[in-house]
Order: structure tokens, then sequence, then C-alpha cells
């Protein structure tokens, strides 16, 4: 049993008149880590896919959702998505009974978050799970070993049955990227056509590092730069892909509308474009780093609550860095390169610009900087 991050997070929170709200890609390890809150707590557990939970919240009252927990203090709801009416009886729930704490998750951002947004507004705490982060896994055995393994993190990626079952590593993916990852993006967001998205997965997938161009995607997948705009939106919710957007604010020079997109897992990555071929075999090196990097970085950030605005920057005449955090007034800059011999300058006309922050380069050597907290 791998220790999540979110885990002690949502505990704090509980008991505090507030509904809990769990969500995450597919196969992310939601269940276990509600198990494992469950196993700590006079806690009962619903389903939102049988028919009684659902006939329970179609005419939703205080007195009728107490019962549902009994004596109990916590009350889990999984797939919460697919009860009607969730919004307002989770908002009773908060409201009639502070002292039994409710945890919802789904897999789908989708319904969920659309359904709870209005109704548990200042009621709620939100929490995101993730495939395992380096910090989850360096926790579970050392940093050492999972630095060992970081080809295999680069090629196949950190789902939880990935991880556990790595000789099943390729199998695994494979069926997740065929249609459950995308289940909910089928499901909720009325894509009629799933062979333009998976055109679509594989141009993204291609270019990571690069900045995308939606007219260059609508060309290429044959549907208009709306649509393409749809649909990336949708893959954003559903955890699949993030964007990363360009950085600007003094000079005439950089590119305000640039932007790159990223996968939460290299692994669904090289399973969309059928390679996993290991890294001495492939040309593809620097952009499995660079992913790899951002994703984690994602992950730190959320799990540890840094309030930060994340970009890259870049300019017309090509200078560019390859990712910027601004929290304080402070701008960091930091160069992802996979050879530690790799030298890097950063461009003058940036730290001439944005004074006041640190410019450091990630590379396997000095990871743990980047992905671990400080001491």
């Amino acid at each position: 049993m791998i220790n999540r991050l979110i885990f002690n997070a949502m505990k704090s929170r509980m008991g505090q008149g507030k509904v809990l709200l769990l969500f995450g890609p597919r196969q992310a390890g939601k269940t276990t880590l509600l198990k494992s809150l469950a196993a700590e707590q006079d806690s009962v557990w619903l389903n939102g896919d049988e028919s009684d939970v659902k006939v329970t919240f179609e005419k939703p009252s205080s007195a009728k959702l107490k019962r549902l927990a009994g004596k109990a203090k916590v009350l889990i709801l999984d797939e919460a998505q697919t009860i009607p009416n969730i919004g307002i009886g989770l908002k009773l729930l908060a409201d009639e009974a502070p002292e039994i704490t409710v945890i919802a998750s789904g897999s789908s951002a989708f319904e969920l978050a659309d359904k709870l947004s209005e109704p548990l507004t200042g009621r709620k705490y939100e929490f995101r799970l993730l495939p395992f982060s380096f910090e989850e896994l360096s926790m579970d055995t050392s940093i050492m070993e999972e630095k060992r393994l970081l080809e295999s993190r680069l090629v196949f990626g950190a789902y939880p049955e990935v991880v556990n079952k790595p000789d099943q590593a390729v199998e695994i993916l494979n069926l997740l990227t065929s249609s459950y990852l995308y289940k909910d993006v089928f499901q909720y967001g009325n894509v009629k056509k799933p062979q333009l998205l998976e055109k679509l997965l594989q141009a993204l997938a291609l270019q990571v590092g690069h900045e995308v161009s939606f007219l260059e995607l609508s060309r290429l997948v044959g549907v208009d730069k709306e649509t393409i705009d749809r649909y990336i939106d949708l893959l954003e919710k559903a955890f699949v892909v993030f964007r990363l957007s360009g950085f600007s604010r003094n000079l005439r020079t950089e590119l305000k509308k640039s932007k790159k997109i990223y996968f939460y897992d290299n692994g669904v990555r090289n399973s969309i474009i059928k390679n996993f071929n290991p890294l001495a075999l492939r040309n593809d090196v620097g952009a499995l780093w660079e992913n790899h990097m951002m994703a984690e970085r994602m992950k730190f950030n959320w799990y540890h609550q840094n309030l930060v605005n994340t970009t890259f920057w870049r300019t017309v005449n090509q200078q560019e860095i390859d990712y910027l955090e601004e929290s304080g007034g402070k701008i960091d800059a930091w160069e992802f390169k996979w050879n530690p011999k790799g030298k890097v300058k950063f461009p003058q006309s940036f730290l001439d610009a944005y004074p006041g922050g640190s410019q450091k380069v990630v590379n396997p050597d000095t990871m743990e900087d980047f992905l671990l907290p400080a001491d």
C-alpha cells in the first residue's frame, strides 16, 4: 500500500461541516484512498450507481439523507456524478447535518463539478488524485530507488496498476487508453466521432514540449479550431492533458498567446503513439523528460497547495525558457535537460526584464530538488 499525499490533508478536513470532493482520472486510486479513509472512521459507503441510492436523492430531505449515514460520522458517495440532484442533496447534508462528513468522489469532473459548483459554494473542499507522484513513490522506497526506475517512469508512467504490475505495463496502458480513460469524454462531452479524438491525441502526443497551434491541429484532424478547443477542454476535464500558457509582461517581443499541452502521464502518452521502446532506441527522450517533469511539478504544487502562476516564456526570435512559476511578485525559471552535462544559458533579456527570481536546470541529477519539499 503506497501512501497518498492527500490522505492526511483529507483526514484533517473531516469534522468541519464541509463536503469533501475528490476528483481524478479513472484508475488513479480514488477508491483505494477512500477505503483507507473509511477504514479509520465509523463510516457508511454508498455507490452512486445503485438504484436505491439514486431514489433517495430524487426528492431529498434532510431527514431522509441523515438516515443514509445512520450513526456513522462519515458518509462516502462513490461515483457521485451519477446521482440525480446530488448538489441539492449534499447542500442539505452540509447545512442540516454538519456533524456528518460527506466525501463525494467521481472520475468525471464534467458532471460532478457542474452539479456541485453552485449548491456547494462555501461548503466544500476539493482534492485531486493523479497517478503516483515521485514524492509518493520515493517515500515508499527511497529517492535512490525511484531514480533507478526513472527510465521505466519515462516510458510507462506511474498509474498505480502499472507501478504494481510492471511486467504487464503495456497491456494495462493499452487497455486504459483504448477507451476506459476517455469514457467520461464520450459519455458527457457529446463526442460523436471518437476517431477525431484519437487523431487529436496522437497529434498532441507528437508535439509534447512544443508550442501548439489550434489552426494547425484543425488542419491535421480535419475539424474547425472551435472543435479542437472543445476537445482539448474535455481532455483536461478528464485529466488526460493540461495546458501551459506563454508568459508575457514587459517585452514587445514576447509571444502572448502561445500554449503548450502536456500529458498527466507518460505511459498514456506513449500508449497513444504505440511506442514503448527503451530510451536508447528513441528520438523523443527530451520530450519525455520535459513532459514527466511538468506533470510531476503539477502534482507537487497541487498536493502541497502551492498557489503559483505557471507558464513558459518565448520570444519571436526563438528565445525560450521551459517553465516559470510566479508567486509573491517573484518569477522563478527552470530549464529541463535530460543530459546532466548539457549547458544552459538563460536569455539576458529575460534576466534584465524580470530580476529577483532564481534560474535552475532540472536534470536527472537534480530532479529531487524540483520535486520534493525543501528541508
